[in-house]
């Protein structure tokens, strides 16, 4: 798979808004990975672009996002996703920044690329509104392959979320179950 950008990115934490130093990689594929080092050997965070982004806003389109320390408001990336939340990077210089949204964009607006191994090329291929794509694979009559663009991690944090209240919930009410012959006694 080939790889359209990386490099140091600032990115704002959900839960406490705090500003984080992370390698970023941009595949062609649309996936945003977040590591720890640029050794890329420790994954933070996965963003499937090509499923989820609606828009890429840069610099004093932001709005009243606050960028980390020593680094201007020009610098900000916003990354608006489906669920109506919002992604906030920061990159070290202004262009950077213009660079990363305009790659941003582009991989959004692509949604899916083949490769031919005897060429070593990418081609892309646009998803129809069933978000599946029909490739004829030679030139003569042959069989059609659809393949249907899914990320496996979709939903997972969530579902693993919901199990964890769900069973926190059934604890709960199982102790008071168990303190309940006690008191007849």
């Amino acid at each position: 798979m080939a790889l359209l950008r990386s490099g140091w990115l600032w990115r704002q934490t959900s839960v406490l808004k705090r500003w984080k130093l992370n390698w970023c990689d941009l595949w062609i594929d649309g996936s945003l990975c977040f590591y720890k080092s640029d050794n890329r050997r420790e994954l933070e965070q996965r963003i499937s672009l090509k499923t989820t982004c609606i828009d890429v806003h840069s610099g004093l389109e932001c709005g009243a996002v606050t960028p980390p320390e020593n680094n201007p408001k020009e610098n900000l990336i916003v990354v608006l996703l489906k669920d109506s939340s919002t992604f906030h990077l920061c990159a070290n210089s202004e262009d950077d920044a213009i660079a990363w949204k305009l790659t941003l964009l582009e991989t959004r607006r692509n949604p899916v690329f083949t490769y031919d191994p005897y060429d070593d090329s990418y081609q892309a291929v646009p998803l129809n509104s069933y978000n599946t794509v029909y490739i004829t694979p030679g030139t003569g009559p042959g069989t059609h392959q659809v393949i249907v663009q899914r990320d496996p991690f979709d939903g997972v944090a969530e579902n693993l979320a919901m199990g964890l209240l769900a069973g926190m919930a059934a604890g709960a009410a199982m102790r008071s179950f168990l303190w309940m012959p006690l008191f007849f006694c």
